[in-house]
């Protein structure tokens, strides 16, 4: 893993945090390394799969930055780190079993390179590898992980259903990314304060603040699956429109009352893994002002988020945080 790519989401960090930083990441990945370590063979290899395989870090890299705004990295930070990334490895694992995913990272899945029983197995491993780093952490740490984890697990319940009847569709997508995604960031930047020794007032702060970065890092994905080209993951635009996969400009488009946007809104309801219909609907959805609308909808949480870091002060840690949800936001590729 090439542990300074995590940087690259966090525009104008000083020379000296970067480098503290950058230091940190290597101490994680060295104990995510070692905690996944197995007697067996077959059961390491399977293991070290996704670790291996990289990916942005981006969960270990805030419980750091938030430390920072304490007495900075630790022996307890690390392991915290870890601790997340490895319940963010799990729930791929999973992921990719449910999505019948052949690709994650660039690299084969896990139940593609394996089978699924394996995949399901050794997500469920680093869960509870993810829950031993965590008990050593003592009993609070031990109950957020616990109720992430309750939360993550509904989120993706919930992303498999429709909205139930009477519910708002956009409030119920929302809630589904609070839940599947903003949590387990939440919990990484929680977690940063409370082992590098911030009040619980700034702990709190930063719970919001993670919660609120994790839904625009989706909602940003979201909208890119739409506007860019292919990805360097190999990821096709428009990935979600085939699938069938809701998301928020699709959700404005729905809403739209609209008459000359009835073609598009047939579209969206129809089977798009037709090349055609699928070129059209992209086309379609790509020129309409439901992506504007996501785009500043997306802005807006970012800011909240970032005025919420503006309630703790100055400083070069500060400074980052507050330009990270814009930065990610404002992201065209």
């Amino acid at each position: 893993m090439t542990t300074s790519a995590p940087l690259a989401v966090l525009p104008g960090l000083s020379e000296e945090l970067s480098a503290r930083l950058f230091e940190g990441l290597g101490e994680v990945d060295r104990r995510l390394r070692e905690v996944v370590d197995h007697d067996d063979p077959f059961i390491a290899g399977a293991s070290h799969h996704l670790v291996d395989a990289g990916g942005k870090r981006f969960r270990p890299l805030l419980t750091l930055l938030t430390a920072e705004l304490g007495s900075g990295r630790n022996a307890q930070v690390v392991d915290a780190a870890a601790g997340v990334e490895l319940t963010h490895l799990a729930s791929l694992y999973h992921d990719d079993v449910m999505d019948e995913a052949s690709v994650r990272r660039g690299v084969r899945s896990a139940n593609a390179a394996y089978d699924n029983s394996t995949a399901i197995l050794v997500g469920d491993l680093l869960f509870g590898k993810a829950s031993e780093l965590v008990a050593g952490l003592g009993s609070d740490a031990v109950l957020i992980q616990a109720q992430t984890f309750v939360r993550l697990c509904a989120g993706q319940i919930q992303d498999e259903r429709q909205a139930p009847r009477g519910a708002d569709p956009m409030q119920h997508y929302l809630q589904v990314l609070a839940d599947k995604t903003g949590v387990l960031i939440a919990t990484a930047a929680r977690y940063g304060a409370m082992f590098g020794g911030c009040p619980d007032s700034t702990v709190e702060v930063l719970r919001e603040y993670g919660e609120l970065v994790g839904m625009v890092f989706q909602l940003s994905d979201d909208i890119l699956d739409i506007t860019s080209e292919q990805d360097e993951s190999g990821k096709m635009p428009g990935t979600d429109l085939r699938e069938g996969v809701v998301t928020l400009p699709v959700l404005y488009a729905r809403a739209s009352d609209d008459p000359a946007d009835a073609r598009l809104q047939e579209l969206l309801s129809a089977d798009l893994t037709d090349d055609t219909l699928h070129a059209e609907a992209l086309d379609l959805l790509r020129s309409h002002a439901a992506v504007r609308q996501a785009r500043e909808h997306t802005i807006g949480l970012a800011q909240r988020a970032a005025d919420l870091i503006a309630t703790l002060g100055d400083g070069p840690a500060q400074d980052a945080l507050r330009q990270l949800p814009l930065a990610v936001a404002r992201r065209t590729a």
